[in-house]
């Protein structure tokens, strides 16, 4: 277990201890939020460090203004990846259309980011880390309800005892597991599996996207800068979720394998990219609905109470939105008070975001031949100049003004 933060020196009166499972973006900037809230906050996380580099990520509409508050948005405008093109492609590797991005994101150029989800994660991190405790390789393992806390157990073999837990722990949380079950009755899949990785960058792509399809499949490759690796992604329809394929990374690999193994253009060799890759990763699209957010002292937040799905885009905007409500709704509460309050003002902005899923799997992914060709027609058509302003779900709330900051 490896610990950082906490460099600074102790306060005179002690403060109320909280604990958020998971590093990512909704756990880092919940940690900021509740620091700033006069807590002793506490941060466990499975990697051996915060994680790095990673997929490209929005940041766009309300968002942004919780990034701008955090003080983070100046270093996240240097880290905007400013992706120039995103072209479509014939099953033979003709293109269709070559677009610019936003007019297919719904986003607004010049105001919303694109960074890498890295970038993004180093930045929270940094402002906070200085008056964090952060706990690397660990995790959760029990946790107990029965007293005036909430009793954890951890992996690694330690035990603390906590006003409040948090889940922050993605998809799969486990947090969600321990409080409310198996995570199926909360899955809603999406009929689709993708595996990501990198793999060199042979094709003299820049800032841009291109993106190849047949029914059914997409392979698509994003450089996000000059740099001498592109991102690389293969989306495949499949009606039920493969769940043995999601538990073992080697049965995904083989399945992406096979229904890819006709697909024609640079699939071949990114078939044999993704073999020797050591950062595949291999999921379904699925979204999480969780009737509740929270139980007694544990909340949930970001994906593992409302993944949207990366078929919104919106994923990073609800994490960083739903740490801000949740840690502003906790200020001058009791956790019961709290966390009703950031479910009663946050869920109809989760709800209408999750809801984007339906014109981005459509315009995306068709999954037949009449589909995909519509959605051709509709990109040679579509106006070339991106949108002057995003989409109504990516700004639907107005962040309140919470109690003031210890």
């Amino acid at each position: 277990m490896t610990r950082t933060g906490l460099s600074k020196g102790a306060r005179s009166t002690p403060r109320r201890t909280v604990l958020i499972s998971g590093a990512g973006v909704a756990g880092t900037a919940l940690a900021f939020w509740l620091n700033r809230y006069g807590y002793a906050v506490t941060v466990v996380e499975k990697a051996g460090a915060l994680r790095g580099g990673g997929y490209p990520v929005d940041v766009r509409g309300t968002a942004l203004e919780v990034v701008r508050r955090t003080g983070i948005l100046p270093r996240l405008r240097d880290a905007h990846i400013d992706l120039r093109r995103l072209a479509f492609l014939e099953g033979d590797g003709s293109e269709v259309a070559s677009v610019d991005p936003y007019a297919v994101t719904g986003g607004v150029a010049g105001r919303d980011l694109e960074v890498r989800r890295g970038d993004l994660t180093g930045a929270l991190h940094a402002a906070v880390r200085d008056d964090v405790e952060f706990l690397f390789n660990d995790s959760v393992d029990t946790l107990d309800q029965s007293g005036d806390g909430v009793d954890v157990t951890f992996r690694g073999g330690g035990s603390r005892t906590f006003g409040m837990v948090f889940g922050a722990d993605g998809l799969h949380s486990r947090t969600r597991e321990l409080l409310f079950g198996p995570e199926e009755q909360f899955h809603r899949y999406l009929g689709y599996c993708f595996a990501g990785f990198t793999m060199r960058n042979t094709f003299g792509l820049s800032r841009e996207a291109v993106m190849w399809n047949a029914p059914g499949l997409a392979a698509a490759l994003y450089a996000v800068g000059d740099d001498d690796e592109v991102h690389a992604l293969l989306n495949f329809a499949h009606p039920e979720p493969p769940v043995d394929a999601f538990r073992n990374p080697a049965a995904g690999r083989c399945l992406a394998a096979a229904v890819f193994a006709d697909a024609g253009w640079e699939v071949p060799g990114m078939l044999a990219a993704m073999e020797e890759a050591d950062d595949l990763f291999f999921d379904g699209v699925g979204q999480i609905r969780v009737p509740r957010w929270s139980s007694g002292r544990v909340a949930l937040v970001g994906d593992a109470a409302y993944a949207p799905s990366f078929l919104t885009g919106q994923g990073s905007s609800l994490a960083l939105v739903g740490a801000y409500m949740l840690a502003g709704s906790l200020a001058g509460r009791d956790h019961a008070a709290g966390f009703a309050a950031y479910e009663h003002d946050t869920r109809g902005f989760v709800a209408v975001n999750q809801e984007l899923v339906g014109a981005g799997s459509a315009t995306l992914f068709p999954t037949t031949a009449r589909a995909l060709e519509e959605r051709n027609d509709m990109l040679r058509h579509l106006v070339a100049r991106p949108p002057a302003e995003g989409r109504p779900a990516h700004s639907a709330l107005t962040l309140p003004a919470f109690e003031p900051l210890v």
